[in-house]
């Protein structure tokens, strides 16, 4: 258990991480290529390291050097003759789904207990149409999975049932060896990072916005080799915006974010519930300012936060907020790390606001800018968000305990760390 205690301010600026969903991109989009890619601002956390060590198992050289990491592709990837430890991490999972598809041979994919509670048939049932063989456990497909790869796929036009930028991803690494080009349509716009990594990588591809969708299409090829320079990741960030606008004393930034729009959605979020939040953007990367506010209460769209991993933290701006905020559709959040659905609204309560479902909705009636955030007590169920919304929400309020803390090393292992140097 890891408690922290109201602090009397917050001001300063805060590293965070580069960008856990760049980082995993990084890895693998260097160990398909033939030769060496240098990545900068790796992020540290467990998660990515269980991807790095998938790739060496499967036949890359990973090295340090001078405080970035490299990454080597050999001629061709090879089954790793054991199991490839995806410890607490869906991307990893669904990513190298997509990549031992296009590796002929058997390859078993494993995680820890929340991990091999997530369903997985979202990437089965594309890379299966492809030509690989993907089976796992019940209807749902979950690990462990078993996924025998094929030099060539066939190419593939899929329209994502459930927005994911997991899925999307799987399907375009497979579509790198497909015979033709691949197509991937979703009706809601996910985050365009394997896009826009893979065009940096060499790789054709088409994106088109269709509505509030977008189309990419991708044509067979293998990525060259690049130097990767992470940006800080938006996810991370979301948390410091949110308890810099509900504490009384805060003023804080966070610099060289991931500029996507996809992923920056809580800003808009925060800034329509009265935060002082602010972006400064140049080159693609953005600085964030925010610094204490009075919080109203809104409407908030899961399209505007197509991950929905900014929920736990914007659940505790609207527990801080006057009025009752509605997450609306962010029913996917109950196959999370954890059920993140049933962990937010607890997490709520226990903070002294009202919080309840209809259906896919979440409401949370808050406290309102003349009471204070009891102190609270959690068991984050193996969920690093639900660790940092808990410790957020006590740094704001009376403090707060929260079991399972370390789970936080899947992302951020700094992150208390840098939560108590600010105060």
């Amino acid at each position: 258990m890891r408690c922290v205690e109201p602090a009397d301010r917050l001001h300063g600026a805060v590293e965070v991480p580069g960008d856990k969903s760049a980082s995993h991109r990084a890895a693998l989009l260097s160990a398909l290529s033939s030769g060496p890619s240098r990545i900068e601002r790796l992020s540290g956390g467990q998660d990515v390291a269980a991807t790095l060590a998938i790739v060496r198992a499967l036949g890359a050289r990973v090295e340090s050097a001078g405080g970035a990491t490299v990454v080597s592709g050999p001629a061709s990837l090879a089954p790793a003759g054991q199991p490839l430890e995806c410890g607490n991490s869906g991307t990893t999972m669904r990513l190298v789904a997509g990549v031992v598809a296009t590796i002929a041979g058997t390859h078993q994919l494993v995680g820890d207990a929340s991990l091999s509670r997530r369903p997985m048939d979202r990437v089965a049932v594309p890379l299966r149409a492809m030509g690989a063989s993907l089976e796992g456990t019940g209807a749902q497909c979950t690990a462990p999975l078993t996924v025998t790869g094929r030099d060539v796929l066939a190419a593939l036009d899929y329209t994502v049932p459930v927005p994911s930028a997991q899925v999307k991803s799987a399907i375009l690494l497979a579509g790198l060896a497909a015979d033709g080009p691949t197509t991937v349509r979703e009706a809601v716009r996910t985050r365009a990072t394997t896009e826009s990594m893979l065009r940096a990588a060499g790789v054709r591809i088409e994106v088109e916005d269709v509505g509030a969708g977008r189309r990419v299409r991708l044509w067979p090829a293998r990525p060259r080799p690049h130097d990767w320079r992470i940006p800080a990741d938006p996810s991370q960030a979301a948390f410091f915006a949110v308890v810099a606008c509900i504490h009384r004393d805060a003023s804080l930034e966070v610099p060289d974010l991931a500029d996507e729009p996809e992923r920056l959605g809580f800003v808009d979020v925060l800034a329509r519930m009265g935060g002082a939040v602010t972006l400064a953007r140049e080159d693609g990367r953005a600085t964030l300012r925010a610094r204490s506010s009075t919080l109203r209460a809104t409407q908030v769209r899961a399209a505007e936060i197509p991950s929905l991993d900014e929920v736990p933290a914007l659940t505790v701006a609207a527990a801080a907020a006057t009025g009752t905020t509605v997450f609306r559709d962010v029913g996917e959040l109950r196959v999370k790390e954890s059920d993140r659905f049933a962990a937010c609204i607890a997490l709520a309560r226990a903070l002294g606001a009202r919080s309840w479902d209809e259906d896919d909705d979440l409401y949370v009636e808050g406290l309102g800018a003349s009471q204070r955030f009891a102190r609270v007590e959690l068991d984050a169920g193996l969920d690093h968000r639900m660790v940092m919304a808990a410790a957020v929400a006590g740094v704001a309020g009376a403090g707060a305990c929260v079991h399972g803390a370390e789970t936080v090393a899947t992302s951020f292992p700094t992150f208390f760390e840098r939560l108590e140097a600010l105060a």
